[in-house]
């Protein structure tokens, strides 16, 4: 009984097999046949390599929220290049709420406004680089994935001691500040703080000593990141007029930064620059000097690589060749039908010329005028002689 219920099982089993076995004897090659097989197979690998490199490419996911953090402090990192003495330039930040913070964290360095010529082909190659972050977007993932691998974006240092006198401020280093609008202030003076609000003390500066012009090397917010370009790198400003104020309005915006290399909490930020000559007859009011204003976004992005799973790389790797198979199979076949098609026709002689049909008809007569002629001989035999 068991043996009966097994050959039962295996039976209704068989029957249900979707693949079936076709015998080789009822198998018929051609070359037709060999040679879409041979496009298709090479099609299959074409595009099961071509997935592979898909496979382990990587992307850039965005995703938004609010911002909650509110308490913590603001990095601000600093390396500007004024063309002023050190003693004639001050930096301070005054925040929304009026809380002055000092430059206790920035360090003013004697330094040579002019570049050598590797450090001018270091700046050209920045400011290219931004010009194609402006344009194409996209580069700002490739940064993002290749942060560890691009090389150092600080300014490269003097080859050799230069025997020019160090008429400019190299002004470098970093605050933290509160997470409010601000205002970080480069101008004539040192700062100095009272109960009514801050100054700057710049009674004892000669006029015709002013000269705003001025290098940002480098300006981030938050942790910095190595290989990551900011929009105000290499940014330099170069100008003749002694009341010359420059402006430099930036939104900040929260970062965290997901990667397979690196995880970080960053900022960026879009900036919107401004310069105009002060002028107080012409109605052009205000203060000498580079005024960087930011404000903090209440958005938080948080940027994350992804990776296709693999099982989905399985998947789209089976409908490749599925496809293709049953795609080729299919061509293949209408392909074979309309050639038969047309020979076809070509066979039964619709294609023919008229000529052909004529000993065509006149064998068909002849054919049937000797059938009768053969019966009646048939039936002279079968009658019996007297």
């Amino acid at each position: 009984m068991r043996r009966l219920s097994r050959k039962k099982a295996l039976s209704l089993v068989r029957e249900l097999d979707a693949f079936p076995k076709v015998p080789e004897s009822y198998v018929e090659t051609s070359t037709s046949g060999g040679t879409v097989s041979l496009l298709a197979f090479s099609a299959m690998a074409l595009l099961a390599f071509l997935e592979f490199f898909v496979y382990r490419d990587t992307w850039m996911k965005y995703e938004y929220a609010v911002d909650k953090d509110f308490s913590s402090k603001l990095k601000i990192n600093i390396d500007i290049t004024v063309a002023m003495k050190c003693q004639h330039v001050g930096a301070d930040i005054l925040d929304l709420a009026e809380t002055m913070i000092t430059s206790n964290g920035l360090q003013y360095e004697p330094a040579i406004f002019d570049l050598t010529p590797q450090q001018r082909l270091w700046q050209r190659t920045l400011i290219l680089i931004q010009s194609r972050l402006r344009e194409e977007h996209a580069l700002q993932e490739v940064l993002y994935k290749t942060l560890l691998k691009g090389g150092p974006t600080a300014l490269p240092p003097r080859e050799d001691a230069s025997m020019e006198p160090l008429t400019a401020c190299r002004i470098h280093g970093h605050v933290y500040v509160n997470k409010v609008a601000g205002n970080l202030h480069i101008t004539v003076g040192k700062p100095i703080h009272h109960p009514q609000g801050h100054a700057h003390i710049a009674a004892f500066v000669s006029h015709d000593s002013y000269n705003f012009s001025h290098r940002i090397d480098h300006l981030s917010f938050g942790e910095e990141i190595p290989g990551i370009i900011n929009p105000l790198d290499g940014t330099e400003k170069i100008t003749s007029n002694n009341n010359q104020m420059y402006q430099y309005f930036i939104t900040v915006v929260p970062t965290k930064l997901n990667t397979y290399k690196i995880s970080a909490e960053t900022h960026q930020f879009s900036v919107t620059e401004r310069e105009r000559v002060i002028n107080h007859a012409a109605g052009s009011h205000g203060v000498s000097g580079i005024f960087v204003k930011y404000d903090t976004s209440s958005l938080m992005v948080t940027v994350s690589e992804q990776h296709m799973p693999l099982w989905q790389f399985l998947v789209r790797l089976c409908g490749i060749v599925g496809g293709i198979f049953s795609t080729t199979g299919m061509l293949h076949g209408l392909v074979g039908f309309l050639f038969d098609v047309v020979c076809c026709r070509f066979k039964l002689g619709v294609y023919r010329p008229r000529e052909d049909v004529q000993p065509h008809n006149q064998m068909n007569n002849l054919n049937n005028h000797q059938t009768p002629l053969l019966a009646e001989d048939l039936l002279a035999e079968d009658v019996p002689q007297e």
